[in-house]
């Protein structure tokens, strides 16, 4: 349930130590405090500690444009620019000469604010969309006449998506547009409080926008939704398949199975995304199979589901087995079941795990979902759509090394094959991709967006290497991500490493090393140096150095690339 302005307030007086602290500069047009405060609540919930530049309102364009500003002097992460559709209306009022030409002109001030915050810093900008004002100078026909302001307001967070969303790889929209329309106008704007105040959010409407603009920075930094794992029963479908039969269960385009259907497409759409879907039901498992496979109105199939557990085994027990096969974090993972009680037993036993509270009614079922924004994302690739099909290929080859007695000879059977290359066009989405959502195998957790991936492939000062990972079972796709950074003549530091954690295990750690060095060896370095960063998720790796054979000094791990001789391992190059 959403928290109220006050109870975000009371969270940064009792914040606990040790957030990751973020630096966020806040510009408006009109009166920021209030959100200012959202903000911090709301980051306290996601895990950080935002510390928050505020200017003056009214001062977007000159802290930005001004190179001696306040705002260059914070150094911040992350820049929100909140410019409100009611100023945007009284520069309307004042342009009557270029009023066709309106959100064109406002895109082309957009797009010269972006580019000058990122010939300046590295920070990313977070900027809020215009919700609607109808200001019924035309009435419905405004929507016919090109230079009505309604006209104009549309074009222009059409082309806020279409030309500048796409094409920046550093911006990013918080979509008020969509929170009104879920909400209602007069929930998200007060007359009174705007003109006394100079304030254009309801006190009610600061904890969402907030919390959406906080989903956006949390997507950023690694911390998202990963898998959504459904029970069957009363939550994919209406009725109990062991009891109802397959014919009475309820889905389709009729009565209540509607929703039960349509909760189902929203749930194929997230799968298509790339986020797991994974079965966890108290049923024998060839009857709770039985829909998938016979049902004529089922929209998910089993080629959808990555894992299926169904037994009658304590649920929070089969969630365990469910990580355990994906080895993704419990606080990746979304629980929807429509049973308090079970829902219950998994928040107790399993704590990380998103546990909703789906309201009793099951048409309300996707209403109260989509106002939760679970699965936020920053980025988006092709090979999204594959991961259903890897992880359950993953299960495979879990079920193949239990008949094996040596690892050795499970590995060597594999018949693993490795495309390794400098990062380009083709692999940067995914690379980019992969350095936002590795947060367990990832030695220093630095994320890069796609902007920043091209300027480290046209880097003399860097080399750059991407691994694939195939085998007998299928591809594992793009799956290491490594940044070597010149630091002398003499040393090669290793400013980034992180894999994916399905392909533990196999030798790939080895591999990777064996191909620094080389790296290391042809450039004439000496040393190649790397550098652990603890985070609350990446305790896996930190003995992972030592373990290679790399010497402690101070803070970092040396390697003597003369000393180092070739780790054996069982993959091919492609």
């Amino acid at each position: 349930m959403m928290k109220t302005f006050t109870q975000l307030k009371k969270n940064i007086g009792k914040k606990p130590q040790g957030l990751k602290t973020i630096k966020v500069a806040l510009l408006g047009d009109t009166a920021t405090q209030f959100l200012n405060v959202a903000l911090k609540g709301s980051a306290v919930d996601h895990g950080f500690d935002l510390d928050i530049f505020e200017a003056d309102f009214g001062q977007v364009s000159r802290q930005i444009l001004d190179p001696t500003s306040e705002y260059y002097e914070f150094e911040a992460d992350y820049t929100i620019i909140f410019e409100s559709s009611h100023k945007l209306l009284s520069q309307y009022y004042k342009s009557y000469n270029s009023q066709l030409s309106f959100a064109e002109n406002k895109i082309n001030y957009v797009e010269e604010l972006y580019e000058t915050i990122q010939s300046r810093t590295k920070s990313k900008v977070i900027y809020c969309n215009f919700p609607g004002i109808d200001n019924q100078v035309f009435g419905n026909f405004a929507n016919k006449v090109e230079s009505s302001f309604v006209f104009q307001l549309n074009k222009l967070n059409y082309l806020l998506s279409a030309q500048v969303g796409i094409n920046k790889s550093n911006f990013f929209i918080a979509d008020l547009v969509s929170l009104q329309n879920k909400w209602g106008r007069n929930f998200m704007f007060s007359p009174n409080i705007y003109v006394n105040t100079e304030m254009v959010l309801s006190l009610d409407a600061l904890p969402i926008v907030a919390n959406h603009v906080m989903s956006i920075i949390s997507s950023i930094q690694g911390k998202f939704k990963k898998c959504v794992i459904l029970d069957l029963d009363n939550t994919t479908w209406g009725g109990i398949i062991g009891d109802d039969g397959l014919e009475k269960i309820q889905i389709g385009s009729l009565g209540i199975g509607k929703a039960f259907t349509e909760f189902q497409y929203w749930v194929k759409s997230l799968q298509k995304r790339g986020v797991i879907v994974a079965v966890c039901s108290k049923n024998d498992e060839y009857k709770a199979k039985e829909p998938f496979e016979k049902h004529p109105d089922m929209v998910l199939k089993l080629d959808d589901i990555a894992v299926f557990v169904a037994n009658w085994d304590n649920k929070a027990d089969n969630i365990r087995k469910i990580q355990s096969i994906l080895n993704i974090g419990f606080d990746s993972m979304v629980f929807l079941d429509d049973n308090p009680f079970e829902r219950n037993i998994v928040r107790e036993n399993l704590p990380d795990v998103c546990v909703p509270e789906l309201p009793e009614d099951p048409a309300e079922y996707l209403e109260y979902l989509y106002s939760l924004n679970l699965f936020e994302t920053a980025s988006f690739s092709e090979n999204d759509a594959e991961r259903t099909k890897q992880y359950q290929v993953e299960a495979q080859r879990a079920i193949a090394l239990e008949s094996f007695t040596n690892v050795e000879d499970f590995l060597k059977s594999m018949n693993m094959v490795s495309d390794v290359q400098a990062f380009n066009n083709f692999s940067k989405p995914r690379v980019s991709q992969l350095t936002q959502r590795s947060n367990q195998f990832n030695l220093r957790t630095i994320r890069y967006t796609e902007q920043e991936v091209e300027n480290l492939m046209n880097s003399e000062d860097h080399h750059t290497i991407s691994f694939t990972l195939e085998d007998k079972y299928g591809d594992n796709g793009l799956i290491c991500v490594i940044v070597l950074e010149k630091k002398d003549q003499e040393t090669l530091f290793i400013d980034t490493w992180l894999m994916s954690c399905r392909v533990l295990k196999r030798g790939m750690e080895d591999f990777t090393l064996n191909t620094i060095v080389d790296i290391a060896k042809k450039n004439g370095f000496k040393y190649v140096v790397g550098e652990y960063i603890p985070t609350s998720k990446n305790q896996m790796v930190a003995d992972h150095y030592g373990r290679l054979g790399f010497d402690v000094q101070e803070d970092k791990w040396i390697l003597k690339v003369d000393d180092y001789n070739s780790k054996e391992v069982f993959i091919l190059t492609k």
